[in-house]
């Protein structure tokens, strides 16, 4: 090799030229990575969930007043235990049949309240107004001893 040959100011020409060709193809590798995993996550059915629960302590009897709710966990989704001002309780799923926010217990207007799309659901899980576009999900609620327990119905 003569002098000078291949170098450049005293370096091997081509370590640049490598370092951004290996950066520029990890960045080409990254980008079809993040745009085909959500496609292949949606074309590929879902793995098989927990066991399903059939039933849950969801609160302690006294632990609600009347007119007052509070969410638990039903398995891998939120439940929702209303003590109605009778003081009787009522469960339901807490997941909107509409997009699946949370929903919550408003004693003000003594109905179920999604925040999201402000959809409102009677005590009977029932859609009253907004865009849910089906009742919720109802459990049976038993008290066992000091005990609440949720079950699905």
């Amino acid at each position: 090799m003569a002098h000078g040959e291949g170098l450049l100011n005293g370096r091997p020409a081509g370590g640049r030229r490598r370092f951004l060709n290996w950066a520029l193809g990890g960045g080409a590798v990254g980008l079809a990575g993040s745009v085909f995993y959500p496609i292949l996550q949606f074309v590929l059915p879902p793995r098989l969930s927990e066991a399903v629960l059939a039933s849950v302590v969801a609160g302690k009897v006294g632990e609600l007043a009347p007119n007052t709710g509070k969410i638990f966990k039903f398995g891998s989704k939120p439940g929702l235990l209303v003590r109605l001002p009778s003081g009787e309780y009522k469960a339901f799923s807490a997941v909107c049949s509409h997009l699946q926010c949370t929903v919550q217990y408003r004693g003000d207007l003594s109905q179920i309240w999604c925040a999201c799309h402000n959809g409102h659901f009677n005590l009977n899980g029932e859609v009253l107004s907004g865009p849910p576009p089906a009742p919720l999900e109802a459990y049976s609620v038993a008290v066992r001893g000091d005990e609440i327990v949720v079950s699905k119905a």
